[in-house]
């Protein structure tokens, strides 16, 4: 449930599933899911259409006691679901809005629940000059990852926030530094901080 706060934001009770990795707008994931309070959230979720969140652990595990989230993270949408050999299920999200946690709370079952701000959604900015080598990389590491990150339109290679986030999955950076791009509101400077971590 969305409501608006102060100053007419959109904010939102998510359910949080923190993970030992970043999900980032627009990115896949697989997950396997085998804990109750997992398996009562994604019935919860089919149930009312819902939706939840993935933040980054900060202190704890995936497993067991309830684990401290980073204070961004990022929706995630269920986009197929199987059975495993093992029996255990395993799923394909996908990544959507980004979201700022205000403050959490934990069920009896052991589940994070978060209010959460969304954050701005990326303007639909070209690319300035000064990230035209980030595109040219993008499109040589594309060349060599498959047809399965290949960009719907020629167009989105000229968009800075498409761009940006494409670099962000595909580039092998630390969990840390995908967070600190969550925080980043502006599409140019985010590149910005892709630049600076790119070996000259």
């Amino acid at each position: 449930m969305s409501t608006a706060g102060d100053g007419g934001l959109d904010v939102a009770a998510l359910p949080l599933f923190p993970l030992h990795t970043v999900l980032l707008p627009g990115a896949v994931l697989g997950l396997r899911v085998f804990e109750r309070r997992y398996l009562d959230l994604l019935r919860e979720c089919g149930r009312n259409g819902g939706t939840f969140g993935v933040c980054l652990i900060l202190q704890g595990e995936e497993t067991g006691a309830p684990a401290v989230p980073a204070a961004y993270g990022v929706e995630a949408r269920v986009e197929d679901f199987d059975l495993g050999a093992d029996g255990v299920l395993q799923l394909q999200l996908r990544g959507g809005r980004r979201f700022h946690v205000e403050h959490t709370r934990v069920r009896d079952n052991g589940l994070v629940v978060a209010q959460v701000q969304w954050c701005t959604d990326d303007a639909d900015d070209e690319l300035r000059p000064e990230h035209s080598l980030l595109a040219t990389l993008l499109t040589h590491i594309i060349e060599q990852a498959g047809p399965a990150y290949e960009p719907g339109s020629p167009i989105l290679l000229d968009q800075a926030g498409w761009v940006g986030w494409q670099l962000a999955q595909l580039l092998p950076l630390e969990d840390r530094q995908r967070l600190q791009l969550l925080q980043v509101d502006d599409v140019h400077q985010r590149l910005d901080r892709l630049l600076g971590w790119i070996p000259t």
